[in-house]
């Protein structure tokens, strides 16, 4: 089983390069774990929807080139279904247990993701109707997706 995370700048902060470090590190036991960035693209100041736009085509196709054919694609959206811990261990679960060798995690931006993106994904993902930086999404996911890992397991985890 591999588990990518496609997403879209570099981290900069070292707080977040080493909770996603410790992560990695933990989850290296379960999986095999992939952290592909693409280069993001600036956005000016006062950007039109036109060029926020043409932003998220950009940096979308970047990432569309990371997916492989066989991926199950989750893109993390706002709107995305959210699931509980729990039933996010028993979502990746059935995954593997359908067969599923290799589950994309999608993470946009600071505008979020292309339309086309969002089209290739298998399923919209949320973990909150409020927005977070992209980086420190990173770290959430990656919690979230040890814990399910923990859970799948009958492992320990606090609550």
């Amino acid at each position: 089983m591999t588990i990518k995370i496609i997403c879209a700048g570099k981290v900069k902060e070292k707080y977040f390069r080493d909770a996603i470090d410790e992560y990695s590190k933990r989850l290296s036991r379960y999986t095999k774990l992939v952290i592909e960035e693409v280069a993001d693209e600036k956005t000016p100041e006062n950007a039109s929807e036109h060029e926020e736009t043409l932003i998220r085509e950009k940096e979308g196709e970047r990432m569309l080139k990371r997916i492989a054919p066989g991926d199950y694609c989750i893109a993390m959206t706002i709107p995305g279904r959210a699931y509980s811990s729990p039933q996010m261990a028993a979502h990746l679960d059935r995954l593997m247990g359908e067969g599923k060798s290799s589950i994309a995690f999608i993470i946009g931006g600071s505008l979020g993701l292309s339309d086309e993106v969002i089209r290739r994904a298998d399923e919209e993902m949320s973990f909150s109707k409020l927005t977070f930086p992209h980086q420190l999404m990173r770290v959430i996911l990656l919690e979230q997706i040890y814990r399910s890992f923990r859970i799948i397991h009958h492992e320990p985890y606090h609550k």
